[in-house]
Parts: structure tokens; C-alpha cells; sequence
């Protein structure tokens, strides 16, 4: 049968549970074992899709296009493997597939509750997320103690009551150091504890998030507060690289003591590639800057880096690759709307994510014209290639009143417009999972930069658009220097762009940084490391 292994969180939302989930699942996967991971979000949204990234980080896409959390792309990473539909669920997934069954007469009759009904569904789900896997590692999102995450604490509950040998629960909570004392503080995790006792709820391992290593002092207290063994009491503090903490978890045998805990055998734990990632990444010091232009790093006087995770993890997984350091800024694109150009100089390379909407919007052109006139390596992600295209159309071909229709519905010269089937759904209010999601194969034309760093004709890649590049302009476009470098099979959309007699200059409509690992870097942005380390 397989195991489950429940993360929690305490103290404080944004600890870390993400990382310590991906962290074990690569230790237990160094093992030999096979691992699936889910994230449960206790929001009542159907999904990820429709939330604000400045509100809730950025939305990772999954192979078969659900729009999902930021944590399935952390577990993606150190895992390397991709994720599905059935690792990711919500309070409004849970509650709509119970009353879906209500209305369609399945429970013939009965009174639907939260306990059983809402407790089965939640336990099916976890169920289905196993798919063939030895382990599955499932975090619950939020922190214990709130409201609207009880009832997945309790299917947990009864997940374990009915499967004892098969269940364990694991508990991260934070200890602060306040300033005033100078001391590292175990209450806030003892009462974190308690809540989940309160539940009815054990767990077999406490982690302790902190600034920096926690003592013995510290674990034997949290231990004995606890009701756990003092090595059960696992620390994990603030590192330079996240991809260290498989090794730090590691070396306190996390992984081992998991394999007894579970009765699965303890084989040897194989993190050879970790450790010569980890020792490159300290090694390198030639710095790589990237500017990465963007217009979700702000929140009143707070950067949000983290509504770019994937794109920010990908530079610096090909950073390493070419023996740099990777040394990223933020640049709002407001700020260059206001100031002009004058922040880009200085830099190896300039990348433009995805995005929506208006604001900032003259920005980001003005940044790509920037890096075009100059010759500065430019990779642009789905928004950045279309408002490449837009810039390309205005600046070299000289079409007045070139724009995107999501922007100027009236745009004298439409370069990008909505995908016929998506204006349908736009006129409905459609607008929950209904853009173009998921992988979706590319053809790659001989002789162009991106077929050379795929080393192949067809690739599969992820998307989330509603809008593409308009094919009345594909021959003008072409004819003044654009290369319309990979299509879809059938040869009607545009999937990226470049430009010759440039260092660098590549644009896609899809979302590379949903397929890039630490240990294998995506061939496209190694591609642009390579021409901004040059």
C-alpha cells in the first residue's frame, strides 16, 4: 500500500512547508523510491487561475493545464517530474464535487455532511494522487488553527485511524529570535503543536523554520513539550540556495527515520547530484545580471518576487549550468514608464515574463526596444513575446498605432489578438480555466537559435494565453527581418519568435520555466545564459 505523508504549518503562512516538502520528497526519491506530491489550498477558488499573482505568487501550470499553486512547481523542481491535475486540490474543488454529487442523486438520499461526505472526498483525493507512486507527500496549505482548514486535518485524521501504518504527520512551525532578547523562542511552536493536538492529530516530526540552526537546547525542549524524541525534532534555517536543504535535512538522517516511521525499507540515500549542485552554486562568483522587467514586484513598500518564482529559479538553474552567478534585479516596469531606460544599462541580460492587462505595459515595450537597439540578450515569456512583436511591428516596420487588442480593442494595426475560441468565452464571462492551458506540442524550423538548443524538431510545452500573434502581419513582419522560429504542427500559430544579427533574441508563447530543474536546466533559457554570459 502506499504512504502519505502530511505536512502542516504553524506560526506563521509562508514558512517554507513547500520546500521542506519538495526537500523530503527528493531525499526519500535519492533512495529509490517513487514519490508523488499534492498541495491542498484551503481558498474556495475551483483553482489558482483567477487570483491576483501580488495576492497569492505566481499560478503554476500543470501538464494537463490546471492552473495550480506555486508549490507544484517547487515540488516539479526537485523532483523532476511533472505533475498532474490530481495534485492539487481546493476547498471549492471539495465542495463542489459533493454537492455536484447531491444534485446527481449519489448519496440516494441522505442527509450530505461535512463528516462523512466532505472527509471522503478529501481522503479519495489523496488517494488519487498516489498514481502508482510508493509515497505520497501531501501539504496542507495555511496554518493550523485557522478556520477554514479544519476539515482537511480531520480526513487526515481518519486517514490515519483507518491506516495507522500507512500515515504520518509531519509539523512546521517557526521560531523567532526577537530582537530585543537575542534568544531563539520555542513557545510559538509548542502552542502550534498543541492545536494540532487539539484536533486529535500526533505528529511523528516537528520542523523548526528559523533564521539560523537550532540547538540542542531548543530541540530537547520542543521535544519534550511535544511528546516527540529529540531527534525527531528536525531544524531547518535559512540557507543561501534552497536547494541545499535536501542535504541539511539529509545529514540529520529526516530520511531514514521517515523509512522506519512508515515501515519502508531503508535504503541508501544517493544525493551525489544534490551535493555537486549545491558546491558548484558555492563555487561560482562571476557574477551574470539579469534584469528581469516585470509589473507584479510591487505591494506598498514590499517586492514580490514570487509572482515570478519559476522564472527566477530557471535563470538561476542556467546560470549555474555556464558557471555564473546568478545575480538577478527586479525592475518595475512602471518605474521605466516614469524614468526611462536609463536603469537597463549595465546588464548581461534582459528577461520579460508573462503577464496581463495594461498597467506598466509602455514599460516593458520600451524595455524590449532597449534591448534590441542595444544588443542585449533578450528572452521573452508568452506576454514578452507578444509585446516583442508589438514593438518589432511599431519601431522597424513603422505601423502607427500598432498594439494588442487586450490592450486597444480599436488597435489600427492588431499584431496580437484574442484567440478566436477564447472571445466566445470572454462575451460568456468565462474567464476560470478556460484560457489556452497545458502542454501543447511545437515545430521548431531548421537553422533558428531555439531549434539548435532543443537539438530537435517537435518539443511539448506549457501554455496559459487568450491571445496570439495575428498571421495578417506574419509576411510583413518576416519580410522586415522577424524569423517566425516554431509554429504549432499544423503551422497557424506562432510559438516563438527571434531576430537575427542579435546576441540573443528569442520571444515564446509558451512558458518554459514550468520545465525547468536544478539538475536539468531548460534548454531555451541555458541557451541565453550562454549568449548573456558572452
Amino acid at each position: 500500500m502506499s504512504k502519505f505523508i502530511f505536512v502542516s504549518g504553524g506560526v506563521i503562512s509562508g514558512l517554507g512547508k513547500g520546500i521542506t516538502t519538495a526537500s523530503l520528497g527528493a531525499i526519500l526519491q535519492a533512495k529509490g523510491f517513487k514519490v508523488s506530491a499534492m498541495k491542498v489550498d484551503m481558498y474556495l477558488n475551483i483553482d489558482a487561475g483567477t487570483i491576483r499573482p501580488s495576492e497569492h505568487g505566481e499560478v503554476f501550470v500543470t501538464m494537463d493545464g490546471l492552473e495550480s499553486d506555486q508549490d507544484l512547481g517547487n515540488y516539479e523542481r526537485f523532483l523532476g517530474r511533472p505533475l498532474y491535475r490530481v495534485n492539487y486540490a481546493t476547498t471549492g474543488q471539495i465542495y463542489a464535487e459533493v454537492l455536484r454529487k447531491e444534485r446527481a442523486f449519489e448519496y440516494e438520499g441522505e442527509d450530505v455532511e461535512a463528516i462523512p461526505h466532505l472527509t471522503d472526498e478529501i481522503i479519495r483525493r489523496f488517494k488519487a494522487a498516489v498514481k502508482g507512486s510508493d509515497v505520497v507527500i501531501v501539504e496542507l496549505g495555511g496554518t493550523v488553527g485557522e478556520y477554514q482548514n479544519g476539515i482537511f486535518f480531520e480526513a487526515t485524521r481518519i486517514l490515519k485511524m483507518r491506516e495507522p501504518k500507512n500515515v504520518i504527520q509531519i509539523h512546521v512551525a517557526y521560531l523567532p529570535v526577537p530582537g530585543n532578547l537575542g534568544e531563539m523562542k520555542t513557545k510559538p511552536v509548542q502552542q502550534s503543536v498543541r492545536m494540532l493536538n487539539s484536533m486529535g492529530i500526533q505528529p511523528e516530526f516537528v520542523v523548526g523554520r528559523s533564521e539560523q540552526p537550532m540547538d540542542d537546547k531548543r530541540k530537547e525542549r520542543i521535544a519534550l513539550f511535544c511528546n516527540i524524541a529529540k531527534d525527531e525534532v528536525i531544524s531547518n534555517p535559512n540557507v543561501a540556495s534552497i536547494y541545499e536543504i535536501p542535504l541539511i535535512l539529509d545529514d540529520q538522517k529526516f530520511g531514514d527515520m521517515v523509512c522506519k516511521k512508515l515501515g519502508l525499507p531503508n535504503r541508501k540515500t544517493n544525493l551525489k547530484p544534490w551535493r555537486d549542485l549545491v558546491a558548484k552554486i558555492k563555487r561560482v562568483d562571476q557574477p551574470l545580471k539579469i534584469a528581469v522587467v516585470g509589473k507584479y514586484f510591487s505591494s506598498g513598500n514590499f517586492v514580490l518576487s514570487d509572482a515570478y518564482i519559476s522564472v527566477i529559479e530557471s535563470i538561476k538553474h542556467a546560470s549555474w549550468a555556464v558557471n555564473r552567478k546568478p545575480v538577478l534585479t527586479w525592475i518595475d516596469s512602471m518605474d521605466i514608464e516614469k524614468n526611462g531606460t536609463d536603469c537597463l544599462k549595465g546588464y548581461d541580460g534582459i528577461v520579460v515574463p508573462g503577464g496581463f492587462g495594461s498597467r506598466g505595459i509602455e514599460g516593458i515595450i520600451s524595455a524590449i526596444h532597449y534591448a534590441r537597439e542595444n544588443k542585449i540578450p533578450y528572452f521573452g515569456l508568452c506576454y514578452g513575446m507578444q509585446l516583442a512583436c508589438v514593438e518589432f511591428a511599431r519601431n522597424v516596420v513603422k505601423l502607427k498605432g500598432a498594439h494588442t487588442t487586450e490592450i486597444d480593442a480599436k488597435a489600427k494595426h492588431a499584431i496580437i489578438h484574442v484567440m478566436p475560441d477564447q472571445e466566445k468565452k470572454m462575451l460568456e464571462k468565462n474567464y476560470g480555466g478556460s484560457m489556452r492551458l497545458g502542454a501543447w506540442d511545437c515545430r521548431l524550423i531548421p537553422g533558428t537559435v531555439s531549434r539548435k538548443a532543443y537539438g530537435q524538431e517537435i518539443v511539448s510545452e506549457r501554455h496559459r494565453h487568450r491571445y496570439e500573434f495575428n498571421n495578417t502581419y506574419r509576411d510583413q513582419l518576416e519580410k522586415a527581418g522577424l524569423t517566425i522560429a516554431g509554429t504549432t504542427p499544423d503551422g497557424q500559430l506562432v510559438e516563438i519568435i527571434e531576430l537575427k544579427n542579435h546576441p540573443f533574441f528569442v520571444a515564446v508563447q509558451f512558458h518554459p520555466e514550468f520545465q525547468s530543474s536544478p539538475l536539468k536546466p531548460h534548454p531555451l533559457f541555458l541557451a541565453f545564459a550562454k549568449a548573456a554570459a558572452k
